[in-house]
């Protein structure tokens, strides 16, 4: 069976394909390797990320490994483990990594940022030009980094969905507004004037940036600022210094943003509706156009014959300095978290179940298998949620649905103080799915679907799927899949391992007492790498490991 690509990462300095099974290549700029490809000798690869001038490599265990120019001046080429160097202890498991172009930022287990390599145009947030070969703490409470392979600027979101940004703003590319006239932002600085909703993703080109939006609607949206002389923006007129939407006919009402990548001088955005769209530099055909001829405004590009039978939603782009990638990748999901798609599916009428109406009589649909659990499972507590939305606004009742979904109080404390009392605020995702497994019969009229195995058929909530398998997240969430319920058959697994499974679908535990072998293991591998079950932190490959090694 041929390798699967999970992601692909771009730059002049190198490519790195990495496969499903935790392994990578790269191809190296001939002035740096005269072999290419070249297996990198790392093993399970969690994400790779590749600036102009760096590679950073993250692992499964939450350790990085880096190098460039700036990382290890004596050995450019030599992988070392950056993450190790954090002088804070606590702070050296990674959950996430992004490169500039000659600066790795990393994201701790712990929310805390930190910065290494150059800090000329003081992208580390330092005011001193000094570059550093060990990370540096540079903001705590982060949720998200946002940067670009060509980027000499940051943008570090918080938890409560504010933005900061430093670097390089010759051309407005931090977004800070006209009045900011500072070819270098040398400190984290808060980012007024962001259009509202919430932020999914930032990139950035050499001299732009571009951040995608999604309102209540729910509608994605691509703003930019900086400079349009290089194609950056997607528009005709000149700098822009602050976030503004780009608009084009292209982007339809029902259609979403689902991928977009930022390369040296040119972007392209992959869209539920199977479009392609691109605007930027094409000297080198990076467009992927029949001509040479740069964009200003955004165009339609004609995709190739997609090579599978898959819906979109699988399918990403990577840009990097002359080259584009699309490829097709089960496992890669650059928006979406586990509460992320939570919030989202009450807006998905085919998981809905239950109705509440707004003071203005806006209707707003619900999933109650969630409602049940995170509202201590009590039918009057849902009652008393109605009551609570038919006195707001359809903003107000949108912000109660998404601080229920996600358990994040801080969306809106005042309209959180109205509504804790009736929320288990204590309880995860994985507690709340625990305890749906544990009242089995309280599911029998959610939305189902079938899975098959031996002549005897099991109903498992289809949400429960969404939450635990990359091929199901795809299947039922996709905008043109067939919603019908499907069967899936595993009659290769065995009475033991089917309970295995069976019980971590629900609970994202291996269940006590029963003896994992290796005969075990090995078959539930291959239901795991089938199925792609890798939705949660441990997955359930690792947990089997772990109890393994505990019984042994």
């Amino acid at each position: 069976m041929k390798k699967q690509i999970k992601q692909i990462s771009t730059s002049e300095f190198s490519t790195i394909f990495l496969f499903k099974n935790g392994k990578a290549i790269e191809y190296l700029n001939e002035a740096y390797s005269k072999q290419n490809p070249s297996k990198i000798q790392i093993e399970n690869i969690q994400k790779v990320t590749v600036g102009a001038q760096n590679e950073a490599i993250l692992t499964k265990e939450g350790n990085v490994f880096a190098k460039g120019k700036y990382i290890n001046s004596k050995k450019p080429n030599r992988f070392i483990n950056i993450s190790s160097l954090i002088k804070n202890k606590n702070d050296r498991i990674i959950e996430d990594i992004v490169s500039g172009w000659s600066s790795i930022y990393l994201l701790t287990s712990n929310q805390n940022a930190y910065g290494i390599g150059e800090n000329f145009y003081a992208q580390l947030g330092l005011k001193k030009p000094k570059n550093t070969k060990k990370p540096i703490l540079m903001m705590k409470n982060v949720s998200k980094i946002f940067s670009g392979i060509y980027s000499y600027n940051v943008f570090l979101l918080n938890s409560n969905q504010e933005l900061f940004g430093c670097g390089r703003n010759e051309d407005g590319q931090v977004g800070l507004g006209e009045s900011r006239e500072e070819t270098k932002i040398d400190k984290l600085t808060k980012i007024q004037n962001i259009p509202k909703g919430k932020i999914i993703d930032i990139q950035c080109g050499n001299y732009y940036s571009i951040m995608l939006i999604e309102d209540q609607n729910p509608k994605r949206k691509l703003y930019s600022c900086g400079c349009r002389e290089y194609n950056g923006l997607g528009k005709k007129n000149g700098n822009i210094y602050e976030f503004t939407e780009i608009e084009s006919s292209l982007f339809e009402n029902d259609d979403i943003i689902l991928d977009f990548s930022c390369g040296f001088r040119h972007t392209l955005i992959l869209t539920s509706n199977g479009k392609l769209i691109g605007f930027g530099n094409n000297y080198y055909g990076e467009l992927g156009t029949e001509d040479t001829k740069s964009q200003l405004i955004p165009i339609q590009i004609e995709l190739p014959k997609l090579r599978f039978n898959e819906n979109i939603s699988n399918y990403h782009v990577s840009c990097g300095y002359y080259k584009s990638f699309i490829y097709y990748s089960l496992f890669l999901s650059p928006f979406s978290n586990l509460e992320e798609d939570l919030i989202k599916l009450f807006e998905r009428k085919e998981f809905c179940d239950i109705s509440f109406k707004t003071k203005n009589g806006e209707i707003i649909e619900a999933h109650k298998l969630i409602l049940k659990y995170r509202l201590n499972q009590n039918q009057n507590q849902i009652e008393k949620l109605q009551e609570i939305i038919s006195n707001k606004s359809i903003k107000e009742s949108n912000q109660i649905f998404e601080m229920i979904y996600s358990n994040n109080s801080k969306i809106n404390p005042k309209l959180y103080s109205e509504i804790k009392e009736i929320i288990n605020s204590n309880e995860k995702i994985e507690e709340t799915m625990k305890r749906i497994y544990l009242n089995e019969n309280e599911n029998e009229n959610e939305k189902d679907f079938i899975i098959e195995r031996k002549e005897k058929q099991y109903k498992f909530p289809k949400l429960i799927l969404i939450m635990r398998s990359e091929l199901y997240r795809g299947m039922f969430l996709s905008v043109t899949e067939d919603k019908s319920n499907k069967v899936t058959d595993y009659s290769e697994l065995s009475n033991k391992s089917f309970q295995i499974f069976e019980y971590w679908i629900y609970s994202n535990q291996i269940k006590d007492g029963i003896q994992i072998t290796k005969e075990i293991i090995n078959e539930i591998k291959i239901g795991i790498d089938y199925f792609q079950l890798n939705q949660t932190n441990p997955n359930l490959f690792d947990l089997l490991i772990k109890k393994f090694n505990n019984q042994n």
